[in-house]
């Protein structure tokens, strides 16, 4: 009878292995409620200094409207704020509520995609946890829905860094997962911070922050898009395995300067220097399949064309049809690039490339020079439909 008992008691409390995905940030997010809720009042009622104007229009992006005000202020004033603008104002920054809103944010994606994908182990849900909580994917939230306007800041250069990113953003698909330039971190503290805010105004009802916040996500990162956009580093080892080569990612820093170099077969292949190490990895990454893709059995070269492709060779919604060949050939999507920008800011011409990964390696293709980018980047799909075509491919 002890045995059997035991028995059961250990069935009883067997831990499904996604359940223990989800338990880690649950506990870090009992700890932070505990700690919030143990003061009488989290945030007491106050006086905003932000225009009422301000107020109403970020409301109206967070379709939600909050009870105490000063929470708003909070979320969106970066601690350089106060360097010339203190005016009496007590110094509160965004910086204790985007503590709060990493973790809350955490859990609240933890839990559904727990129950959204019943079938998937953690090692599934740790990859999408992240895609859709990345810095990358915050600052995109940030620029898609304008909250970089609000920031209130004292940032040497923030505009010019800022709208370099948003040109790119608004250059790209909604679901791109990695882009060529760096997401200012501030941009995705400021979304957690935000989420928190909406947080605490609820008085820490998780459930009711996700369906509010949920919407500013989408599109959430599903395993599908998951699976047609795997990272560069990790597409890189595997070409480089299928193909029984070695490949190394050597990591050094100069200063601020961190710098990543790709070695395959003992050999140099490409390097990208960047803020972020991160970032310089993938965009070195990213070099690395370029020239490997070169080397491909099809023979697929920039500007390797057979058939003199020019103007009248283009093919109309190149981009949608090449996305259509990968889904149907098991591709991963494409992914575009900016070549070459040049010209002054009314004229300017770009030379957009587009890069597939492939069982077999990978192709990459350059199109003709646009005025603007995405007629660049369907001149670029156009170029490797035809040479796919011409190639007996599809």
């Amino acid at each position: 009878m002890d045995s059997l008992l035991s028995k059961e008691e250990e069935e009883s409390s067997t831990w499904s292995p996604a359940l223990s995905f989800c338990f880690w940030f649950g506990f870090a997010f009992l700890v932070i409620k505990s700690c919030l809720c143990k003061r009488k009042k989290p945030h007491q009622e106050a006086k905003t200094n932000m225009a009422s104007s301000t107020i109403r229009a970020v409301e109206k992006i967070l379709s939600y409207r909050f009870k105490n005000k000063a929470l708003l202020e909070e979320a969106l004033t970066h601690p350089s704020y106060y360097n010339n603008n203190n005016n009496g104002e007590s110094s509160r920054s965004y910086q204790r509520l985007e503590f709060v809103g990493d973790t809350v944010l955490g859990l609240a994606l933890s839990e559904y995609l727990y129950l959204e994908y019943p079938s998937l182990d953690p090692g599934q849900l740790s990859p999408l946890h992240h895609a859709n909580i990345s810095n990358e994917k915050l600052a995109r939230v940030a620029v898609r829905h304008h909250l970089y306007s609000y920031i209130r800041h004292n940032i040497r250069d923030f505009r010019s860094k800022v709208q370099k990113f948003a040109d790119a953003v608004n250059q790209e698909d909604d679901m791109v997962l990695y882009g060529s330039i760096k997401a200012p971190k501030i941009l995705a503290d400021i979304v957690e911070s935000l989420a928190a805010a909406i947080y605490v105004d609820l008085e820490f009802d998780l459930q009711k922050l996700w369906v509010i916040f949920m919407d500013l996500l989408k599109p959430i990162v599903t395993p599908e898009v998951l699976q047609q956009q795997p990272h560069p580093v990790t597409t890189l080892y595997d070409q480089c395995q299928k193909q029984g080569r070695e490949v190394v990612i050597k990591n050094t820093s100069i200063g601020a300067k961190n710098i990543a170099s790709v070695y395959v077969d003992g050999a140099f292949f490409a390097s990208d220097s960047s803020d972020d190490m991160d970032t310089a990895r993938r965009n070195a990454a990213e070099l690395a399949l370029r020239k490997l893709s070169k080397s491909m059995p099809t023979n697929l070269r920039r500007l390797d064309f057979s058939f003199g492709l020019n103007k009248s060779f283009e093919i109309e919604g190149a981009k949608q049809k090449l996305h259509e060949v990968c889904k149907k050939k098991r591709w991963t999507v494409p992914r575009y690039s900016i070549e070459k920008e040049e010209g002054p800011s009314n004229d300017k011409k770009y030379a957009c490339s587009v890069q597939i990964a492939t069982e077999d390696g990978g192709l990459f293709m350059a199109g003709e020079e646009k005025s603007r980018v995405k007629e660049a980047e369907n001149s670029a799909a156009s170029c490797l439909i035809r040479a796919l075509l011409d190639s007996n491919i599809i």
